[in-house]
């Protein structure tokens, strides 16, 4: 069975071992494949009342492929798109769109030696926020198991630059495609101390969500939107807040297109809720936005919006019976412990969506996600 593991903007393919026991009750996101819940000792006898203990909280991950892919460690020469390249010197940056491409490519190189180091310091001078919080903790996770992180360049990355707009930082987005590997969605931002990785998200199916073309006024320049930006299906910012809140409740909104990051993740939860419930365990979880919600038009009208989240999924055990254990990623943090009271865990997650226009027919299409367990713990 094929494993997703993502650190940093790296992709990566790993295998499973077969001997890895499989998941008896519940399963705690982002990867149903490598993470999970398991009884391991008899269920008890007596059935869990309904709805006891329960807010109808959710966070998982199905059977998706969420970021994870084997990548070239080549460098690669880029080609600037022409319209770009022929304003880049009338950018209000100042940065030639070569410029940004180096600035991209920088972060490439960078991030492959600190994830052959495990070099938290080093990510720290490449990544923001909850980015660089969900890659030092996959660093942590991999010392802690005595494992490394793959390294690695994406090749041929295609940058749109958004003009600026007063009273924000300025950022670009960095998209690579690679068929029947994935298509990775980079967004860098500028911060006090230097251009950071803040955002990304990356779409591992086989065969990947139909990709918007993103909107370029005459001198080649993406155009940012508000995040209560009108004219569209819903605002990006409610956008955001419907998916997080469709995952939390465990619930499909119709506003949002079928898809491993949408009713898949719903289904998911839903079943693994309903084992815990067998166990003798309730689950609560919650997804909470965190940073800005980015977006830029689509010459659909519409919009490619980025936000992410912190989410928790937490269970506690009603009565005694059935010990819990996580897997993966999370039980590396608990020591592969097993717990008869409660166990958590916290994980980051950034997504890619894209949102029709006002009046369109067609729904709200979420086309990737990066997720990363931060920490777990239990009783």
């Amino acid at each position: 069975m094929i494993l997703s593991i993502f650190a940093g903007a790296g992709i990566w393919l790993t295998l499973r071992s077969p001997s890895e026991p499989q998941a008896l009750v519940a399963n705690p996101a982002p990867l149903p494949s490598e993470t999970g819940v398991e009884a391991t000792t008899p269920l008890p006898p007596t059935p869990v009342p309904s709805g006891s203990g329960q807010d109808g909280r959710s966070t998982p991950q199905p059977s998706s492929k969420p970021r994870t892919v084997a990548t070239e460690e080549a460098r690669v020469l880029v080609t600037v798109p022409p319209a770009v390249e022929a304003s880049a010197a009338a950018h209000p940056l100042g940065l030639s769109a070569k410029q940004v491409y180096g600035i991209h490519g920088r972060y490439q190189r960078e991030l492959s030696k600190a994830q052959i180091a495990l070099d938290q310091e080093a990510m720290g001078k490449l990544e923001h926020g909850l980015a660089l919080e969900m890659s030092r903790a996959s660093f942590k996770t991999a010392r802690l198991e005595g494992t490394g992180v793959a390294s690695g360049m994406w090749p041929n990355p295609k940058v749109w630059i958004p003009r600026h707009v007063d009273g924000t930082p300025d950022w670009f987005v960095a998209i690579c495609y690679r068929p029947g590997i994935a298509r990775v969605f980079d967004v860098m931002s500028s911060t006090p101390a230097g251009w950071r990785l803040v955002a990304s998200a990356a779409d591992t199916q086989s065969t990947p969500a139909q990709f918007p073309k993103i909107a370029a006024d005459s001198d080649g320049y993406a155009t940012s939107l508000p995040e209560n930006a009108p004219g569209l299906l819903a605002t990006p910012r409610q956008v955001a807040a419907a998916h997080l809140a469709s995952m939390a409740d465990a619930e499909p909104d119709p506003m949002f297109a079928d898809g491993p990051w949408t009713s898949e993740v719903v289904e998911f939860w839903q079943q693994e809720r309903a084992r815990l419930e067998d166990a003798g365990w309730t689950l609560r979880l919650s997804y909470q936005q965190e940073g800005p919600v980015r977006a830029l038009r689509t010459s659909d009208g519409g919009a490619l919006v980025w936000y992410a989240a912190r989410s928790v999924d937490a269970r506690r055990a009603q009565y005694v019976g059935a010990k819990v254990s996580l897997k993966g990623s999370a039980a590396v943090r608990t020591a592969n412990r097993a717990f008869t009271h409660s166990v958590s865990a916290t994980y980051g997650r950034m997504y890619v969506a894209h949102v029709p226009p006002a009046g369109s027919t067609e729904p709200v299409r979420v086309l990737g996600e990066w997720s990363d367990v931060l920490e777990s713990h239990g009783d």
